[in-house]
């Protein structure tokens, strides 16, 4: 895959036009709007992802379920994504970065700046949320740090979790937003909807994390670590896992490597 081709898909995610104009659109930018301005996108929606999820967990402390924090999740990842998704395709996550770069979504060269940029923002936006946080309501909620692991016989169940749940939201990034054949103009609402459901469902088990930078910006400014890895492990195996069902079965014909 060209270079061209590489950023075409990258910064298209809902648009109609022809891959040809695609093509020609890309070709036109410059060296800030192809790789600086992209992990600029990555830099401030993560912060307003973060920022968002973090204070609906803290202020979710003694209310039973989970529907606040799934709602705030799924409604700030839609919006920024349909914001920010034209300019460095909305990831706002290192699992999704690397799963979109395995499907040719993306230049190399972007992934490590974009995972970066990811965790920059998920401190920054975790920081926000402690400065307008009650002291009391935010240590109760360990900053919104992930603390589902409880024992060691939680560490099994809390990363089949995340990475099912991972699984299913890289699936729909994929589908909707980087193979050709299958994408739409609903991509940044069926992504959004997707955490929502994950969270609503596996809220309990793990959190429902699926985002290492979520996971890594409360733990920062929060100081809580406790079985951290988890919450890097569990969601990059489902992108790994994730590219491969679409490279070797799902994928339409410019993607799969196989079966062609």
């Amino acid at each position: 895959m060209t270079t061209t081709e590489s950023k075409s898909e990258l910064f298209t995610i809902a648009g109609a036009e022809s891959p040809q104009s695609q093509k020609e659109q890309a070709s036109s930018m410059g060296f800030f709007e192809r790789y600086v301005q992209p992990c600029l996108a990555e830099l401030l929606g993560s912060t307003l992802f973060i920022f968002v999820g973090c204070v609906s967990v803290i202020s979710n402390v003694g209310v039973t379920g989970s529907i606040q924090p799934a709602l705030a999740h799924g409604l700030a990842l839609a919006i920024t994504v349909a914001v920010f998704g034209e300019i460095s395709g909305g990831h706002y996550n290192p699992a999704v970065s690397v799963c979109v770069y395995l499907l040719g979504g993306m230049e190399l060269v972007l992934l490590g700046p974009y995972v970066l940029a990811q965790m920059f923002g998920g401190m920054i936006g975790a920081g926000l949320a402690k400065a307008i946080s009650p002291s009391a309501e935010f240590h109760n909620a360990s900053g919104a740090a992930f603390n589902a692991v409880k024992s060691s016989g939680d560490i099994g169940p809390v990363t089949v979790a995340e990475l099912v749940m991972t699984l299913f939201l890289t699936t729909v990034v994929s589908m909707s937003a980087v193979n050709a054949r299958t994408k739409s103009q609903l991509a940044p609402f069926c992504i959004g909807l997707t955490v929502t459901a994950n969270i609503l469902a596996g809220g309990m088990i793990s959190g429902a994390c699926m985002n290492p930078a979520r996971a890594f910006g409360p733990a920062v400014v929060a100081g809580h670590w406790d079985s951290h890895w988890v919450y890097w492990v569990g969601p990059l195996a489902g992108a790994l896992l994730t590219a491969s069902i679409v490279r070797l079965l799902m994928g339409d014909k410019k993607t799969r490597i196989i079966l062609k």
